[in-house]
């Protein structure tokens, strides 16, 4: 959904793309796009004339189409590591090392490992080595004073990763959702990932408590709504996912859930009709002209 970056034709399309005729002077919105049907498989079969999109209400001509993406990706896991974490942080930590051991390809993605807790902090920067990133995943520990910079850190990670690099960008997130102490608002932490040009996957983790499999949901916080609105809103702002850890979901299933959508992503671009002028927010609306098919991208980019 939603930070686009403007990037230079020559560098923001792969070789092989549809009616690229763009010189490499001329400035070009890219974005990514994920359509499901109401069962919510994936659809892999569209054209660009099945799309319509729209800048601040006017109707934009793609003039980029690919259905598939094969840019590398470039993943920062952003890990909660605060004490409301610890009923689900060893399973959370094997599951992520299976992942990242799936899903990266050693000549060609790359991915970086970030804790937060009481402070933010690497552990991994970005490498393709999945040996680095299982010895970053296994340093992780819960500390003892209670902290979550949950917000900070996906500034932070946006700032210092992931700005000025190219390629399918995405954070996944794993937390309660539930920010202690952050200087950074949530609405500035979306910023700074649409900046960086950067979907954020959400993954959220309920704690359940009770016997004989028979558990209940654990309100955390003032509100127990609020740790789901704000993991739902990264995702949604910035053209990720939204994903809830449940008996029925596990882990497991929500990281190929995410694999399936990185893997098969439309990429668009489109050349504005206005110039950047004074950089404000640019609002995106992506529909798709079949009926019954849902459009997830970012809704927005800041013009450079």
């Amino acid at each position: 959904m939603k930070p686009l970056c403007i990037l230079l034709a020559a560098l923001a399309f792969p070789a092989g793309a549809q009616d690229v005729r763009f010189s490499s002077d001329v400035n070009v919105v890219s974005l990514l796009a994920t359509v499901r049907d109401r069962d919510g498989a994936m659809v892999k079969n569209l054209t660009r004339d099945d799309f319509r999109l729209e800048e601040d209400g006017r109707r934009q001509t793609i003039r980029y189409f690919s259905q598939e993406s094969d840019l590398p990706l470039v993943i920062a896991l952003l890990v909660d590591t605060s004490r409301s974490m610890q009923p689900v942080f060893q399973p959370e930590r094997a599951a992520t090392n299976r992942f990242l051991e799936q899903m990266l390809r050693p000549d060609r993605d790359l991915a970086a490992v970030v804790h937060f807790d009481v402070r933010v902090g690497v552990l991994q920067g970005f490498t393709s080595s999945r040996d680095e990133l299982a010895a970053a995943l296994a340093r992780l520990r819960i500390p003892r004073l209670p902290s979550t910079l949950l917000y900070d850190a996906v500034r932070q990670s946006s700032e210092t990763l992931m700005r000025g690099r190219t390629g399918r960008k995405a954070f996944i997130l794993l937390s309660d959702g539930m920010d202690v102490r952050s200087r950074t608002s949530l609405a500035t932490a979306i910023e700074y990932a649409q900046r960086a040009d950067t979907m954020v996957y959400t993954v959220l983790f309920a704690h359940h408590h009770g016997r004989g499999g028979r558990g209940f949901n654990l309100a955390i916080g003032p509100s127990p709504t609020r740790g789901p609105k704000v993991m739902a809103r990264l995702a949604r702002e910035t053209g990720g996912g939204f994903f809830e850890v449940t008996a029925g979901n596990p882990i497991e299933a929500i990281y190929a859930q995410i694999e399936e959508e990185l893997r098969h992503q439309y990429s668009i671009g489109y050349t504005p009709e206005r110039p950047a002028g004074n950089g404000k927010y640019r609002k995106l609306k992506l529909t798709t002209l079949r009926k019954g098919l849902e459009v997830r991208t970012r809704d927005g980019y800041y013009p450079r």
